[in-house]
């Protein structure tokens, strides 16, 4: 159903698109919003992810520089059939992460430095678990596409007010009608891909739940990494706001309520269903299994050299 839903969105993104083109240049304008959408997508394609990385100041690290996190990327990876997806980190304080790369051989897992401050070593694994998710399903190259169409979208609504608003043989559409679609358009667009970005987060929270084994520490690092977006101040999204659905929680305002300008679901709504998928797996109000509950302290911090040689390496 997420699929389906996914789907449909996809497909009144580019009916937006080609709307806004035609009301510029008839048929001819459609074909252009279609040809200028392509090509941006092909570039997307290829450098999107080189793009985003270096935006966030992400560094390449392995198994030297950071062999725990490395670890866990990989065994993860060999969960969930993966390539071993390149490994960043990205110096900023605010606990993040986000996967990136336009398909599973090409892709690459990056999280924040505060991200390992705060949270332990299984909801470290949770964290990457969603983003090994987003992998799997192709999620990075979807919400690149959706970009690229919404800022199609908008470009394409500002030329329409250069040239003023219409085409001929439709009589054009006049001054209010110009107006409207250069400020209703983009708004069109931002909503379908917010959707699309709250849709996928969802499916990558059950799935990377099911990859990690511990849906619970994938919903309390949910819930703490929400809790400090909220006075963390991550400059370089906030810098970039385009680049905020990558996130696995909203880095610029920590909204709770999945409205249609939330980037993401409601942490409380997220956390509601992986309780659901813990339940479904057999586990208790914690999401672990009374061998898994003995292999950890409750409140382990990441990093703790005594935890050593535990399920993720």
């Amino acid at each position: 159903m997420n699929y389906f839903k996914t789907a449909i969105l996809l497909a009144g993104m580019t009916g937006l698109l080609m709307v806004v083109g035609f009301l510029i240049g008839g048929q001819a304008g459609a074909l252009i919003a279609l040809v200028i959408a392509a090509a941006i997508n092909l570039f997307s394609y290829w450098n999107s992810d080189k793009l985003v990385l270096s935006m966030h100041g992400a560094q390449q690290v392995d198994e030297h520089t950071a062999p725990e996190l490395v670890g866990i990327v990989r065994t993860l990876a060999e969960r969930a059939g993966l390539p071993m997806p390149r490994v960043f980190l990205m110096d900023n304080p605010q606990p993040n992460a986000f996967a990136t790369g336009r398909n599973p051989r090409n892709a690459a897992v990056a999280v924040t430095a505060g991200l390992l401050n705060t949270l332990n070593r299984e909801e470290v694994a949770g964290v990457v678990a969603h983003e090994l998710a987003h992998i799997k399903n192709h999620d990075t190259l979807i919400m690149t596409i959706t970009a690229t169409i919404a800022g199609a979208i908008s470009m394409l609504a500002q030329f329409g007010m250069f040239f003023g608003g219409g085409n001929r043989e439709n009589n054009g559409l006049g001054l209010i009608g110009t107006l409207l679609m250069v400020f209703l358009a983009p708004i069109a667009a931002m909503i379908v891909q917010m959707a699309i970005s709250r849709t996928r987060e969802y499916v990558a929270d059950n799935l990377g739940a099911r990859i990690s084994g511990q849906p619970m520490a994938l919903a309390s690092a949910l819930a703490k990494i929400s809790d400090r977006a909220h006075v963390v101040e991550n400059e370089t999204a906030e810098r970039n706001p385009a680049s905020a659905h990558m996130f696995i929680v909203n880095p610029l305002s920590g909204m709770r309520m999945d409205n249609l300008f939330s980037t993401h679901p409601a942490t409380a709504n997220r956390i509601a269903a992986l309780e659901q998928v813990a339940a479904e797996m057999g586990m208790g109000s914690y999401g672990r299994s009374a061998a898994s509950a003995q292999r950890y302290a409750p409140n382990s911090a990441w990093g703790n050299r005594a935890r050593r040689g535990g399920p993720w390496g």
